[in-house]
């Protein structure tokens, strides 16, 4: 129990503070191949790109410990390309949704048609189609456009931001904010269990006070002696806390594990499941709109390749294929120190796009929910540092049984033994 508090005297204090387990960061594109015919109010067809690999380097800092039996701190993030396990190049072109102004047009629909008007012809001006051909580096770490300026000169504040656009552009070289954590010094079923993120008990992106609760741990360790039940941690990237749910017992490499996967109805909507009806207003089942923590761009997020959604997300599209081996998220932690031994969250990216009257570049597209890409964040715990959890969490409660039947198997015959002698002597 001391060793898996957030102590600095702690074994595990040292993992927690510089995490060793290399993650890694693979990102693959959804290539749209017909964007012309797509204009025209055609089904899209989509082309899978990648993956695009990126070693991941995580770390705290301003870690400050509290009276009230918690610790805040940092986790910076830092990403490197890795050509040698990469599927292409970051100087790779991609046809994509041109996402900015897509995205501007579905969020000035309701606006007066004089808006719509202007930014047509601004569009126009710049040479702006509805689908873009960038490069893989510019559409992750961003890039310079002119159509920033000219959508917040024409509806102010529409997009809140200045300069480059990307979509992971406050990814790396960042932090995923102030995190607040139980220490379990006191309560060691607290341990690692959120207090507060960026100073919030809970969020207000949602419609329900249920939705807007900051529960479970960072994502990063669970309370120990766990239960094969089900574990919560909170993702700044997803602005919500989540749910997985016991799957298997299993071994990763000889050190025992629960598994723990999404269930179905992690991304289900409000019709399907009740208690989601807070992260409305929803579409169909399996998408969740993030719209609200988004700057209001209509971007939605799901399991890859639509994995677990409708059935009619997946045919309004083609050249997508959902599977569980290729496409569900899962940790595998080990029970006794909640510490994880493997694990894969993945996630996938979509932009509601359709024709906006008033809006010519946005043609005759009908309504979709298209893929952009689907990210998976991966590590287990490998070398030096599996072979001490080896030792020490499977080698030697086996060593210390094998001593405890010895001991009782020598103890029987003196017991015995005792017996006998007490009886001769009476």
């Amino acid at each position: 129990l001391q060793n898996v508090r957030i102590d600095p005297s702690s074994i595990s204090f040292q993992m927690w503070e510089n995490i060793p387990v290399p993650f890694y960061l693979s990102v693959h594109f959804f290539e749209v191949l017909n964007p012309k015919q797509v204009l025209q109010g055609e089904k899209p067809v989509l082309s899978q790109r990648g993956p695009y690999v990126y070693r991941e380097y995580r770390n705290k800092t301003n870690i400050t410990f509290h009276d009230n039996d918690t610790v805040s701190y940092l986790e910076n993030r830092k990403l490197f390309f890795q050509p040698h396990l990469s599927n292409g190049t970051e100087d790779e072109y991609v046809v994509v949704p041109n996402i900015l102004m897509m995205g501007a047009a579905v969020m000035m629909e309701k606006l007066p048609d004089v808006l719509k008007i202007l930014l047509s012809g601004a569009l126009a001006g710049l040479k702006q189609e509805a689908f873009m051909n960038r490069t893989v580096g510019e559409i992750m770490w961003g890039y310079e456009d002119p159509l920033i300026d000219a959508i917040n000169m024409i509806v102010p504040g529409l997009i809140p931001f200045k300069g480059k656009f990307g979509l992971f552009i406050d990814f790396n070289n960042s932090n995923s904010g102030l995190f607040t954590v139980n220490t379990g010094m006191k309560n060691i079923s607290q341990v690692h269990m959120v207090d507060s993120w960026n100073g919030l008990k809970k969020v207000n992106y949602w419609r329900s006070s249920q939705c807007n609760m900051i529960n479970g741990t960072a994502g990063e360790m669970w309370p120990p002696f766990m239960s094969p039940t089900s574990l919560q941690f909170y993702s700044p990237d997803a602005c919500r806390s989540m749910t997985l749910v016991y799957e298997q017992s299993g071994k990763f490499k000889g050190v025992p594990t629960y598994r723990f996967v999404a269930p179905k109805t992690l991304f289900a909507n409000g019709t399907d499941y009740p208690p989601n009806e807070g992260f409305c207003p929803c579409m169909q089942s399996g998408i969740q709109n993030v719209s609200t923590c988004r700057l209001n761009a209509p971007m939605f997020i799901s399991h890859p390749h639509f994995y677990n959604a409708d059935p009619s997300l997946v045919n309004a599209v083609e050249g997508l294929h959902p599977s569980k081996d290729q496409h569900g998220l899962f940790l595998d932690v080990h029970p006794k120190t909640g510490i994880p031994m493997n694990c894969s969250i993945k996630l996938q990216l979509n932009l509601y796009i359709k024709h906006v009257s008033g809006i010519i570049q946005t043609g005759k597209i009908k309504p979709v929910v298209l893929p952009l890409l689907w990210f998976a964040e991966s590590g287990s715990i490998e070398g030096s540092v599996l072979k001490q959890f080896y030792t020490n969490l499977v080698l030697l409660p086996l060593v210390l049984d094998y001593v405890q039947y010895i001991s009782l198997g020598l103890s029987v015959p003196l017991i015995i033994s005792a017996a006998v002698l007490m009886a001769m002597s009476k």
